[in-house]
């Protein structure tokens, strides 16, 4: 099992951009797809977006896409998630989570390891 930590959350204007930051220790970061969900006040978790071990195959929510872009830096041990164009909506507690394979995914249950979680508010 691999330790996450979440970074970077606050308040931003509508329109506005974030850069979520996950930090991993543990066990070996490159061996794990990786997640973001999202939880707005009440609302279930959904997801938001994965990535594959080598950072090539991406995939997100449709009501992120074109907006939101997932990366990572294995040498790092870091996943980001770029947030433009911020939409009131976005609003969130967002957490970054490892899968407990090399597989992208959307389910929440394919992933083993979960970060904190951190607070996203988006203004209007």
């Amino acid at each position: 099992q691999v330790q996450l930590v979440e970074s970077g959350g606050g308040l931003v204007q509508a329109g506005g951009s974030l850069r979520l930051s996950c930090a991993a220790s543990g066990r070996t970061f490159s061996n794990y797809a990786m997640g973001w969900f999202r939880q707005a006040p009440g609302k279930e978790r959904e997801f938001v977006a994965t990535i594959s071990v080598g950072g090539g195959i991406t995939y997100y929510a449709d009501s992120v896409k074109g907006r939101f872009t997932i990366s990572r830096d294995n040498r790092k041990n870091t996943v980001y998630l770029q947030m433009n164009s911020l939409k009131p909506e976005d609003t969130a507690v967002y957490w970054c989570a490892a899968s407990r394979g090399n597989n992208p995914s959307s389910d929440s249950s394919d992933f083993g390891s979960w970060g904190q979680g951190t607070q996203v508010t988006v203004s209007s």
